[in-house]
Protein backbone atom coordinates (compact mmCIF):
# COMPACT_ATOMS: atom_id res chain seq x y z
CA UNK A 1 0.00 0.00 0.00
CA UNK A 2 1.50 3.80 -0.77
CA UNK A 3 2.02 5.34 2.36
CA UNK A 4 0.77 8.72 0.30
CA UNK A 5 -2.60 8.78 1.12
CA UNK A 6 -4.08 12.06 0.43
CA UNK A 7 -2.49 15.10 -1.42
CA UNK A 8 -4.73 17.91 -2.90
CA UNK A 9 -5.00 21.62 -4.10
CA UNK A 10 -8.85 22.04 -3.08
CA UNK A 11 -11.22 25.40 -3.23
CA UNK A 12 -13.22 23.95 -0.96
CA UNK A 13 -12.44 24.06 3.28
CA UNK A 14 -10.41 21.49 4.37
CA UNK A 15 -10.84 18.96 6.65
CA UNK A 16 -8.89 18.50 9.95
CA UNK A 17 -10.86 14.85 9.94
CA UNK A 18 -10.49 13.95 6.36
CA UNK A 19 -6.69 14.23 6.99
CA UNK A 20 -6.63 11.97 10.14
CA UNK A 21 -8.41 9.32 8.93
CA UNK A 22 -6.41 9.26 5.82
CA UNK A 23 -2.96 8.75 7.58
CA UNK A 24 -5.10 6.55 10.10
CA UNK A 25 -2.46 3.05 10.21
CA UNK A 26 -2.32 0.50 12.89
CA UNK A 27 1.81 0.60 12.38
CA UNK A 28 2.03 3.81 13.70
CA UNK A 29 3.13 4.90 17.29
CA UNK A 30 2.88 8.67 16.68
CA UNK A 31 0.84 10.88 14.04
CA UNK A 32 1.23 14.78 13.88
CA UNK A 33 -0.59 17.31 12.20
CA UNK A 34 0.11 20.70 11.33
CA UNK A 35 -2.78 22.94 10.33
CA UNK A 36 -1.93 26.01 8.65
CA UNK A 37 -5.01 29.29 9.05
CA UNK A 38 -4.79 32.68 7.98
CA UNK A 39 -3.79 35.40 10.49
CA UNK A 40 -5.22 38.63 10.88
CA UNK A 41 -1.58 40.42 10.39
CA UNK A 42 1.59 39.92 8.68
CA UNK A 43 5.05 41.81 9.32
CA UNK A 44 3.27 44.33 11.47
CA UNK A 45 0.55 45.29 9.09
CA UNK A 46 -3.21 43.68 9.30
CA UNK A 47 -3.96 41.60 6.31
CA UNK A 48 -8.18 42.29 5.08
CA UNK A 49 -8.25 39.71 2.51
CA UNK A 50 -5.86 36.55 1.17
CA UNK A 51 -5.77 34.61 -2.05
CA UNK A 52 -3.51 31.46 -2.66
CA UNK A 53 -2.70 30.59 -6.54
CA UNK A 54 -0.81 27.19 -7.70
CA UNK A 55 1.02 26.97 -10.72
CA UNK A 56 -0.50 23.96 -12.92
CA UNK A 57 2.46 21.39 -12.16
CA UNK A 58 2.16 22.14 -8.11
CA UNK A 59 0.22 19.23 -7.31
CA UNK A 60 2.97 16.74 -9.41
CA UNK A 61 5.84 18.82 -7.04
CA UNK A 62 3.62 18.33 -4.21
CA UNK A 63 3.68 14.42 -5.08
CA UNK A 64 7.23 14.59 -5.48
CA UNK A 65 7.82 16.52 -2.11
CA UNK A 66 5.69 13.74 -0.23
CA UNK A 67 7.72 11.11 -2.14
CA UNK A 68 11.34 12.50 -0.85
CA UNK A 69 9.99 12.70 3.15
CA UNK A 70 8.45 8.99 2.69
CA UNK A 71 11.94 8.00 1.64
CA UNK A 72 14.09 10.14 4.02
CA UNK A 73 11.81 9.02 7.22
CA UNK A 74 9.99 5.47 8.21
CA UNK A 75 6.31 6.66 7.24
CA UNK A 76 3.11 5.02 7.42
CA UNK A 77 1.22 7.07 6.35
CA UNK A 78 1.60 10.93 4.79
CA UNK A 79 -1.26 13.51 4.15
CA UNK A 80 -1.14 17.43 2.28
CA UNK A 81 -4.19 19.41 1.28
CA UNK A 82 -3.21 22.85 0.23
CA UNK A 83 -6.51 25.44 -0.34
CA UNK A 84 -6.10 27.84 -3.54
CA UNK A 85 -8.73 30.58 -3.86
CA UNK A 86 -9.89 33.39 -1.44
CA UNK A 87 -9.99 32.57 2.28
CA UNK A 88 -11.05 34.54 5.11
CA UNK A 89 -9.92 35.48 8.57
CA UNK A 90 -9.24 32.07 10.37
CA UNK A 91 -9.76 29.55 7.50
CA UNK A 92 -7.62 26.92 7.40
CA UNK A 93 -5.02 27.10 4.57
CA UNK A 94 -3.10 24.14 4.63
CA UNK A 95 -2.98 20.96 6.62
CA UNK A 96 -0.22 18.06 6.41
CA UNK A 97 0.01 14.82 8.62
CA UNK A 98 2.54 11.84 9.05
CA UNK A 99 2.13 9.08 10.71
CA UNK A 100 5.28 6.86 11.66
CA UNK A 101 5.95 4.12 14.25
CA UNK A 102 7.69 6.46 17.23
CA UNK A 103 6.56 10.31 17.43
CA UNK A 104 9.75 11.97 16.99
CA UNK A 105 9.49 10.68 13.51
CA UNK A 106 5.86 11.58 13.17
CA UNK A 107 7.52 15.18 13.89
CA UNK A 108 10.27 15.26 11.98
CA UNK A 109 8.46 13.84 8.87
CA UNK A 110 5.21 15.96 9.43
CA UNK A 111 8.43 19.41 9.84
CA UNK A 112 9.64 18.36 6.66
CA UNK A 113 6.52 18.20 5.03
CA UNK A 114 5.39 21.51 5.47
CA UNK A 115 8.90 23.39 5.04
CA UNK A 116 9.35 21.78 1.89
CA UNK A 117 5.53 22.02 0.77
CA UNK A 118 6.22 26.03 1.43
CA UNK A 119 9.82 25.80 -0.42
CA UNK A 120 9.22 23.92 -3.30
CA UNK A 121 5.73 23.67 -4.78
CA UNK A 122 4.37 26.49 -6.75
CA UNK A 123 1.43 28.06 -4.67
CA UNK A 124 1.70 32.16 -4.30
CA UNK A 125 0.35 33.71 -1.56
CA UNK A 126 -1.41 37.58 -2.54
CA UNK A 127 -2.46 39.58 0.43
CA UNK A 128 -4.34 42.78 1.17
CA UNK A 129 -3.53 44.59 3.57
CA UNK A 130 -5.71 47.34 5.97
CA UNK A 131 -3.53 49.86 4.74
CA UNK A 132 -4.49 49.58 1.37
CA UNK A 133 -1.14 47.88 -0.21
CA UNK A 134 -1.03 44.42 -1.45
CA UNK A 135 1.95 41.59 -1.51
CA UNK A 136 2.68 38.61 -2.96
CA UNK A 137 4.41 35.72 -1.37
CA UNK A 138 6.32 33.04 -2.98
CA UNK A 139 6.21 34.15 -6.56
CA UNK A 140 9.78 35.42 -6.42
CA UNK A 141 11.64 33.52 -3.89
Amino acid sequence: MDVIRLLALRDTPLSVDEVMAAVGDHAAGGTTVFVGTVRDHDQGKAVTKLSYSAHPTAERELRAVAEKVASDFPVTALAAVHRVGDLALGDTAVIVAAACPHREEAFQAARRLIDDLKAQVPIWKHQEFADGSTEWVGACE
